[in-house]
């Protein structure tokens, strides 16, 4: 299978969070895609987590070759 210019955006409470789904999502190893951070996390009212989510979009490098 081909892949080329494939990309996703995802949300979650950590960066590391958003790039495994966006990874798992896009069906490919972490050394085959680039990561932006579009927005990062802010925490709420006493340092809480969760007050507004980290967004990546993840982007397959190239073409890829899957098995």
């Amino acid at each position: 299978m081909r892949k080329a210019n494939k990309s996703v955006e995802i949300e979650a409470a950590t960066t590391e969070e958003a790039i495994d789904a966006a990874l798992k999502h896009l069906g490919v190893k972490k050394d085959q895609v680039s990561v932006r951070v579009l927005s990062e996390e802010q925490r709420g009212l006493f340092g809480m987590r969760g007050a507004k989510p980290v967004k990546v979009r993840v982007t397959i490098k190239g073409t890829v070759r899957s098995s």
